[in-house]
């Protein structure tokens, strides 16, 4: 996906990009390959491909969620900072706390928000189930099966917040089965099915309320 292509994309998930966005993206792109050469971020370096499967894929929230109306959110997992980072460029009134197991991975991300100079935005060395909030949303994008995120994630959620399962085809993953015991506890409100643009590979957004 080039450039043109993403902004055009974007557009159809009602997202109007501005040119201090991208240079953002473009920067962010650049310390992906920096601190990926000393630590483990993403085994998916080239551009086309990092502006396909990470920037737009983590952009996808909004097509379940209209992120204008949310102000806080907690990416649990968060990697390389997908979805977190990139929600913030874009969407840069959101408060986001960004957090995953591992410290290196935290001190690239503080680095990644110092030189973007970033605002309301924060990593936290931790493990999502350790770790205490409330947020209107959560999201986590391609960490564990769905029960188990569930159980990393649900606590952190709000009363009447949610929680976004960002991925790929659940079919096997989340069962009829699944589906009922989730909703016993939760509400399972939408689950979003659409295929990536270019390489049309399956995407899933579960949508999941805490009540």
């Amino acid at each position: 996906m080039n450039k043109e292509e993403f902004i055009e994309s974007l557009k159809d998930i009602n997202i109007d990009i501005t040119e201090e966005q991208l240079n953002q993206l473009d920067k962010l792109y650049q310390l992906v390959l920096e601190w990926n050469e000393k630590i483990n971020l993403t085994r998916i370096t080239d551009q086309k491909e990092v502006y396909l499967k990470h920037f737009y894929d983590s952009l996808t929230v909004h097509k379940a969620v209209n992120l204008n109306e949310i102000t806080t959110l907690c990416d649990v997992g968060t990697g390389a900072g997908f979805p977190g980072m990139v929600l913030k460029i874009v969407f840069p009134k959101l408060k986001i706390t960004l957090i995953d197991s591992l410290q290196k991975r935290v001190n690239y991300l503080n680095e990644a928000i110092k030189q973007l100079k970033l605002k309301d935005i924060e990593a936290i060395h931790s493990r999502g189930e350790d770790y205490e909030g409330q947020y209107d949303i959560v999201t986590s994008r391609a960490v564990a099966n769905i029960e188990k995120l569930v159980n990393y994630t649900m606590h952190l959620v709000k009363k009447n917040g949610i929680f976004v399962a960002m991925k790929g085809d659940i079919e096997k993953e989340l069962t009829p089965e699944v589906q009922k015991k989730l909703n016993k506890k939760y509400q399972i409100v939408k689950i979003e099915k659409f295929l990536l643009p270019i390489e049309n590979s399956k995407r899933s957004l579960i949508i999941i309320k805490n009540k």
